[in-house]
């Protein structure tokens, strides 16, 4: 889940095309190496579907975050909404929730792309000491903040579409298309929780309003083109994976699944070309990377005005120990939970605060406060309420799997 930075929607402009790419971009990141290891016991046709529903419901909620940015204006982030529809209970909700996912979305990113760095160096790094190694080369950045990482971030994405296309065209003659004949409705479901944090861009919704002028039908197009963009990603990406490699055997999907890594792990045992397994790591590598920096950066601007801390060397620095120390040390302690870490960020975090959340506020808004301004989705109460059975259903789904 890659974040964009203010100063590059100032940059890009106000159009619908710049705002879809930046909804897009929030999107699209290190849940894609999650995708089809989850999903590969389903089978491909399942898991288009799943993602299908994931879109679906995230762009709904998506919208309604959008009509809560438009009707209370500049500066309002997920936490004030709370705060003014749903009073003190919902401010601290939105406060635990925010912490909750940004944090485990953090494990995840240590733990994933200090398992490259483990890979890349054939396995002399421990994976104890990889995610240590990691955070050392790249939280300095993070530390330096937007303006730093901001043109970085930029580079890599480019790179990311680069190794994206490369992989495809490398990798679509192994492509075994009995492969993605198998189907198990049944199992399709496990990967409901991550594919929530692989469709989540709704922290970028207020800036989307912002960089749009507060016009909300513009606005209201670019977020659905823009969430639609990772449904075709992911669609083609996982027909690869799921093309390539088979699900049972050495190796296979259900071994990777049991090994807690990613979806590039088992390429090199089933494809020849060794280019195809070193695009697919680096692709992998920049992937969580970009992730890792728009997590992190999020997490710090949101303790810096929680906890009302300048962003002076002395304010960063204990911001830094705060966004850094703790997820580390689960990460070093436990340094294969790559997968969990981002089932249970979207199973719970995900689901709570980018999906329930948003609902409750804006049922709050529309039949309490009897504010039907800016409405961007004619979604009635009935409407809102499978919404919420949706989460509830996803929640209990995730805990019974826990």
């Amino acid at each position: 889940m890659t974040q964009i930075t203010e100063q590059a929607l100032s940059e890009e402009g106000g159009s619908i095309l710049g705002g879809a790419l930046l909804v897009a971009g929030t999107s699209i990141g290190g849940g894609m190496l999650a995708l089809p290891v989850l999903t590969s016991l389903g089978g491909y046709v399942p898991s288009l579907f799943i993602y299908f529903i994931c879109w679906v419901f995230m762009c709904s909620t998506g919208l309604l975050l959008l009509e809560l940015s438009l009707t209370f204006g500049e500066g309002a982030n997920i936490v004030t909404m709370a705060d003014k529809t749903l009073g003190r209970p919902g401010k601290i909700a939105a406060w635990v929730l925010y912490l909750f996912m940004f944090y485990s979305l953090t494990i995840a990113y240590m733990v994933g792309c200090g398992n490259l760095i483990s890979y890349m160096f054939d396995g002399h790094i421990p994976d104890t000491l990889s995610p240590i190694l990691f955070t050392l080369l790249f939280a300095p950045f993070i530390w330096a903040g937007a303006k730093v990482v901001g043109p970085i971030n930029s580079v890599m994405m480019l790179v990311l579409g680069v190794l994206y296309f490369s992989f495809i065209g490398l990798g679509y003659p192994h492509l075994n298309w009995e492969l993605l004949a198998h189907k198990e409705w049944s199992l399709s479901l496990i990967a409901l929780p991550i594919a929530f944090v692989s469709f989540a861009y709704q922290g970028i919704v207020p800036t989307l309003a912002s960089y749009m002028k507060h016009d909300g039908r513009k606005a209201r197009l670019a977020l659905i083109i823009g969430s639609f963009i990772p449904f075709i990603t992911y669609a083609i990406w996982q027909g690869m994976i799921l093309g390539i490699v088979p699900v049972e055997g050495a190796y296979g999907l259900k071994e990777t699944l049991s090994k807690g890594e990613n979806a590039v792990w088992p390429l090199k045992h089933f494809i020849q070309n060794p280019a195809v397994w070193v695009i697919g790591q680096y692709f992998a590598f920049f992937a969580l990377l970009t992730s890792f920096f728009g997590v992190t950066l999020g997490l710090m601007d949101f303790l810096a005005d929680g906890l009302k801390m300048e962003k002076c060397k002395k304010g960063r620095f204990i911001l830094s120990l705060l966004v850094f120390i703790p997820p580390l040390i689960i990460a070093t302690l436990h340094p294969h939970v790559f997968l969990m870490a981002l089932d249970v960020a979207g199973g719970y975090g995900s689901a709570l605060l980018l999906g329930l959340l948003p609902i409750l506020m804006v049922w709050k808004k529309r039949f309490y406060q009897k504010d039907l301004t800016n409405i961007q989705i004619p979604i009635k109460k009935w409407g809102l309420i499978v919404l919420i059975l949706f989460i509830i259903f996803e929640v209990t789904l995730e805990t019974l799997r826990v």
